[in-house]
């Protein structure tokens, strides 16, 4: 009976930890839209607005994500990075293509 009590505690705990990293990926995910809605507009400096919270969120999602989400979530976060870098650079099409490429990878790590 302890070893069952052991082992759903486990399980509620590994689930719950999962659960976490929805509401940061559905932050990051939303910042991202905006970023790369702004960029296709060609508003760098707004783009690094929204960019940099979704980066924020994507590390905070990457912290508790597993697997192919990890991986994704590791992605979204050069990506970020590099979007950010470039649209502080004033260059809103490249920062574009990375924010773009991040939200993609935040998309597959949120299903």
């Amino acid at each position: 009976m302890k070893t069952l009590k052991i082992v759903s505690a486990s399980a509620l705990l590994f689930l719950s930890m999962s659960a976490f990293a929805e509401p940061h990926l559905d932050e990051a995910i939303k910042h991202a839209t905006a970023a790369v809605e702004h960029g296709k507009a060609g508003h760098a400096s707004v783009l690094v607005e929204h960019a940099t919270p979704a980066l924020e969120h994507t590390m905070a999602g990457a912290l508790v994500a597993k697997g192919v989400a990890k991986s994704h979530t590791d992605n979204a976060v050069t990506d970020l990075e590099e979007a950010v870098k470039h649209g502080n650079m004033g260059h809103a099409e490249i920062a574009t293509t990375y924010a773009e490429t991040a939200l993609e990878h935040l998309k597959a790590a949120n299903k």
